[in-house]
């Protein structure tokens, strides 16, 4: 039998390399005749250029950049031919503050923003941004701000870009950009499709993990809604109710309006990247997973892509996970669900110790088979 296994990492536990390790150590336990292939997958947050790299040969460039708080850091992207790949959260990430310093209304995606004018800078012509793990909720003004985009108040005053400041921008200024945005093709890529604002948007889904409090996020919320009014006001395209505009603080929206920018979803960038279809048509039967299967795993998740290829090609999907939430799986149309939690003595122990679970799934598997 031929078994794919393509998990997503297990955020605060394990890689998805480690993840794919310990699942092949487990089966090959009960029956070492199987042949196993792995595929390690990610979604377009946090650590898929590390899977990435595995794939393609990937240069690295280093500098020194602003983190979300302005201060300087050393960060790095990769370039292959022409093409650079930047993962947001290496300038721009809430994994940079300490807890007490995260807050999204004093947050700046502007060091982001440094990594995309040095890889322009060098000539390349493509820019493929990763936009998970953010610490910021700026509506993308802090890249802009760091390409040559200036915001004002209506005193015109020049605003430093960051969420507090949102609700108070009234002019953009273009005069100081050097780029032609035509002439460069930049891709946000990101796992989530909200819009720029409302319940469902930046503010209110995602500013509470990144430090804001219920009077800050309606502030935010409000900014964005600002934001988007003064860009139409300046001829930008109105993206309020573009599916993934609300990522990374609006930077998904920020960036289409005033660069001209698209927005991937993150799955399907790396299904093409890995070659995950060629690898499904081959196999007889799939093993996914990551830490949480929730409501999220369902929009744009590595297992809801690798769900809609394994329907396409009539597949049997596997999928192991920490914790599910009751009904996720069966929309998805997983075969059979795997999770430590159910074996585990605590959430901090599946944590520590998930190879070791992920090596124990693998053998059951195995004999279920």
């Amino acid at each position: 039998m031929k078994i794919l296994i393509a998990p997503d990492k297990f955020k605060g536990s394990l890689s998805a390399i480690q993840v794919c390790d310990a699942i092949a150590k487990g089966i090959k336990i009960n029956n070492d005749k199987h042949e196993i292939l792995t595929c390690p997958m990610a979604d377009g947050g946090e650590g898929s250029v590390d899977i990435i790299n595995n794939y393609l040969s990937l240069v690295p460039v280093e500098l020194i950049v602003n983190d979300p708080l302005f201060r300087p850091i050393k960060s790095t992207y990769y370039i292959s031919n022409l093409t650079a790949y930047i993962e947001m959260s290496s300038a721009s990430g809430l994994i940079l503050l300490k807890k007490e310093e995260q807050n999204c209304m004093y947050t700046s995606s502007y060091g982001t923003g440094e990594l995309i004018k040095d890889a322009i800078n060098k000539g390349l012509t493509t820019i493929n941004l990763y936009i998970g793990g953010s610490a910021t909720n700026d509506g993308g003004i802090g890249i802009a701000s760091a390409l040559g985009f200036e915001f004002y108040d209506k005193f015109k005053k020049l605003l430093s870009p960051i969420g507090k400041n949102l609700g108070s921008i009234d002019y953009i200024d273009i005069g100081k950009i050097k780029f032609n945005f035509k002439e460069i093709n930049i891709n946000v890529i990101c796992d989530v499709d909200n819009p720029l604002f409302g319940k469902n948007g930046a503010a209110f889904v995602y500013a509470s993990q990144k430090g804001a409090d219920s009077i800050e996020i309606n502030k935010l919320d409000q900014g964005l809604i600002n934001l988007q009014l003064t860009l139409i006001k300046h001829d930008f395209p109105d993206v309020a109710n573009v599916p993934g505009s609300g990522a990374a603080g609006g930077v998904g929206g920020g960036l289409v309006s005033l660069l001209g920018a698209k927005l991937i979803s993150g799955i399907h960038n790396l299904i093409e990247i890995t070659q995950l279809e060629s690898l499904i048509k081959e196999c007889d039967i799939i093993i996914t997973g990551e830490g949480k299967i929730d409501i999220q795993t369902e929009k744009g998740k590595v297992i809801s892509g690798i769900c809609k290829l394994a329907r396409k090609y009539k597949k049997t999907v596997i999928a192991v996970c920490g914790v599910k939430e009751e009904g996720v799986s069966v929309r998805l149309g997983l075969n059979k669900v795997y999770t430590i939690s159910e074996i585990a003595d605590s959430i901090s122990d599946a944590i520590e110790n998930g190879e070791k679970y992920l090596t124990d799934i693998g053998s059951k598997i195995s004999t279920d088979l």
